[in-house]
């Protein structure tokens, strides 16, 4: 006589279809919210174009107190622009003074990089009045 007192012992699990259907809401939940980190990657390297030109205008009303007009001449305002991505540096935006005379000046930071890859590159202007504005939105 044989007696059998094996109780038969389950683990409570999650099935392979049901860990997949959780994987794939993670998935889709991720997949919406990259769209909405660009502006937020736009807007931080924003901030280097912003510091640029504030500082281009500085330099630009130094040199308007010194010598009574303003200079399209980063050497002669003393201003030293950082090594572009391009050339294998850090900074994101190219510089230039677009336009000098004896009253005004302006000032652009033009993107080097496309943040949303729609061809359209973000550009930032200063003028003598300090009035800093986005002219191109990327």
């Amino acid at each position: 006589m044989k007696i059998s007192n094996k109780k038969r012992y389950r683990l409570k699990a999650y099935s392979l279809q049901e860990i997949l259907v959780v994987l794939c809401i993670i998935g889709i939940l991720i997949y919406l919210v990259l769209p909405n980190q660009t502006s937020v990657v736009t807007s931080a390297k924003a901030i280097e174009a912003q510091n640029m030109l504030s500082m281009i205008h500085s330099l630009e009303k130094n040199h308007f107190y010194r010598h009574s007009k303003y200079s399209t001449s980063f050497e002669d305002i003393g201003f030293e622009h950082d090594i572009t991505i391009d050339n294998g540096g850090p900074a994101v935006y190219k510089i230039q003074i677009i336009e000098a005379s004896l009253n005004t000046y302006k000032a652009t930071a033009t993107s080097l990089q496309d943040f949303d890859g729609d061809g359209i590159y973000n550009t930032w202007q200063i003028d003598q009045n300090r009035s800093l504005k986005e002219i191109i939105k990327d």
